[in-house]
C-alpha cells in the first residue's frame, strides 16, 4: 500500500487519498508499523458484514470470560477462519454448540492492530438443523443431476478380477474389517491398498479427497471402495459434499460407494460407478466367489466334454454313412468305367496330332521349293549373272549401260563363281524391256 492509494466510500466512488499531504512512501521515507496497522484496519472495516457457513473445529469458552474464541473450517477444503463472539451468545444458543457442529454465522471482519490478526466478529450464530441439511442435500442433488453426473452412461464397469483394491475407510472400523474379511474369504489372493481417514467431522472431506487422489494415481489399483458404517445424517454429511462428488466423477478408476446401511443414500452413492448397500455387499461386488467360480468351471468342463463327445459321435456316424455309399465303397469302379473312353480319346488325339503334323510338313516343303525357285541362286543357275563395277574397294551393281562406261573394271558373278572383265564398248537395245528378262544372248559384254 503506497501513499497514492485512495479510499473507497460506501457507494464505490474513489475518495481523496487519506495521506495526500504526506511525503511519498519509499525506502528513505518508510511508514511506521502503526500507520500500516491503522490503514489495514480501515480497509478491512469497509468490507461490511457477511454470512458464513462452516463447521466448528475449535471452541474456547472459559468460565467467567466475556469473549469466546472459535475456529470455523470449510468442510471441503483445508481453510479456516478465526471467530470471536460474546460468551453469552454461545450460552444462550437454543441448540448446544460443540466442536463439529455445522453453523451459519453473521459478523464483520476486524483487524486487531495490537496483535496484527484478523478475525470475524460474530453477532449471530444459527445451528444448521437436520431438516435444513436435508434440504441443502436435495438442492445439491438436483444440481448434480441437472449437470448429468448421475447419468448411467458415465458409470464405468468393474473389472472381473481386480489385481489390487483401494479401500478408503476409518481406522480399525467395522467397515474395514467387513470388507477385508469377506473379500478374502471369497478370493484369498486379492490385494488391498488401505487408506485410513476420518469418515465424519470437519477433516473428513479433505482427507478422503487426498486418499482418493493418491489411489487414483496408483496404476496397480483397479477399483476403489469408499466404506463407512451407518450413522446419523450429520455423520454421513461428508459423503454428500459437492467437492467429493465431483472428485468421484473425475476419477479414472471405477469407484464403489458403500456408505451406511440400506436406507442411507448419500450423494456419493449416485455419482459412484456402483452403489453397495453395505460394506459387506461391496466386498461381494468387487471380487468373485472362488468356490462358485470353481463350481462354474467344473460345470462348464462337464458340459464341454458332453458336447465334444456328442460332436465326435455325430461325425463318426456321418463318416459311416459316407463310407457306405457306392462311390466310396468301390472308388476304382468309376476309373475302370472311364478307362476305355480315355484310351479312345487318347488314340483320336494322337491321330489328330499326326495328321496336323503331316499337313504342316507338306506346306513347309512347298514353301521351301517356291523359295528355292525364286531365289538368286536358282536364277544364276539358269545362266543369268550379276555384273558389278569395281571402284577401288567398292562394288556397285550395274543396272544400265551408263553405269559401265568403256574401261570400267567389272566383276561378273555366275552360278559357280565370279570372273573379272573390262568394258570395251556399249550397245543400247532398240526398245526398253518391260517384260520378264529372257535368256541372255551371245552379244553380252
Amino acid at each position: 500500500m503506497t501513499d497514492s492509494d485512495t479510499a473507497t466510500g460506501g457507494d464505490g466512488r474513489a475518495q481523496r487519498p487519506a495521506d495526500a499531504g504526506r511525503p511519498a512512501n519509499s525506502a528513505d521515507n518508510p511508514w511506521p508499523v502503526r500507520s500500516i496497522a491503522i490503514k489495514v484496519a480501515q480497509w478491512i472495516d469497509r468490507l461490511g458484514s457477511v454470512w458464513v457457513e462452516g463447521q466448528i473445529t475449535q471452541m474456547s469458552l472459559r468460565p467467567g470470560a466475556r469473549t469466546a474464541f472459535l475456529v470455523l473450517r470449510d468442510p471441503a477444503a483445508d481453510m479456516s477462519l478465526s471467530l470471536t463472539c460474546e460468551a453469552d451468545l454461545l450460552r444462550r444458543s437454543a441448540v448446544p454448540l460443540q466442536e463439529g457442529a455445522r453453523v451459519v454465522v453473521y459478523g464483520k471482519f476486524g483487524y486487531f492492530t495490537g496483535r496484527g490478526t484478523i478475525s470475524l466478529r460474530v453477532t449471530e450464530i444459527r445451528p444448521v438443523g437436520v431438516g435444513e441439511l436435508l434440504i441443502r442435500i436435495e438442492r445439491l442433488k438436483a444440481l448434480l443431476a441437472a449437470e448429468g453426473l448421475f447419468d448411467p452412461r458415465l458409470k464405468r464397469p468393474l473389472p472381473f478380477l481386480p489385481g489390487t483394491v483401494g479401500l478408503i475407510t476409518g481406522r480399525a472400523s467395522a467397515a474395514e474389517r467387513d470388507v477385508l474379511t469377506v473379500a478374502r474369504q471369497r478370493w484369498p489372493a486379492v490385494r488391498f491398498e488401505v487408506r485410513n481417514t476420518a469418515v465424519q467431522g470437519p477433516t473428513a472431506v479433505p482427507q478422503i479427497l487426498d486418499a482418493l487422489a493418491e489411489l487414483d494415481r496408483d496404476p496397480r489399483v483397479d477399483v476403489i471402495v469408499l466404506a463407512r458404517g451407518g450413522g446419523s445424517v450429520e455423520d454421513l454429511l461428508p459423503f454428500s459434499d459437492e467437492t467429493l462428488c465431483r472428485a468421484i466423477v473425475s476419477a479414472t478408476t471405477p469407484i464403489v460407494s458403500a456408505i451406511g446401511h440400506e436406507p442411507d443414500n448419500p450423494l456419493s452413492d449416485y455419482v459412484a460407478d456402483l452403489r453397495a448397500a453395505t460394506p459387506t455387499d461391496a466386498a461381494k461386488r468387487i471380487v468373485p466367489d472362488a468356490a462358485a467360480e470353481l463350481a462354474l468351471v467344473a460345470d462348464l468342463r462337464e458340459r464341454s466334454a458332453a458336447a465334444l463327445r456328442g460332436w465326435v459321435a455325430r461325425e463318426a456316424r456321418s463318416l459311416r454313412q459316407l463310407r457306405s455309399r457306392p462311390v466310396l465303397a468301390d472308388p476304382l469302379r468309376m476309373l475302370d468305367q472311364r478307362h476305355d473312353e480315355a484310351e479312345r480319346l487318347r488314340a483320336a488325339t494322337r491321330r489328330a496330332i499326326e495328321h496336323t503334323l503331316a499337313a504342316e510338313s507338306t506346306t513347309t516343303r512347298h514353301l521351301r521349293e517356291k523359295l528355292t525357285a525364286v531365289g538368286p541362286a536358282a536364277t544364276l543357275a539358269r545362266g543369268y549373272a550379276v555384273v558389278q563395277r569395281v571402284s577401288g574397294q567398292e562394288r556397285h551393281v550395274i543396272h544400265a549401260v551408263a553405269d559401265a562406261p568403256p574401261g570400267s573394271q567389272l566383276r561378273i558373278r555366275v552360278a559357280d563363281g565370279a570372273v573379272t572383265a573390262a568394258t570395251l564398248g556399249s550397245q543400247l537395245l532398240a526398245r526398253p524391256r518391260t517384260e520378264r528378262p529372257e535368256e541372255p544372248s551371245d552379244d553380252r559384254q
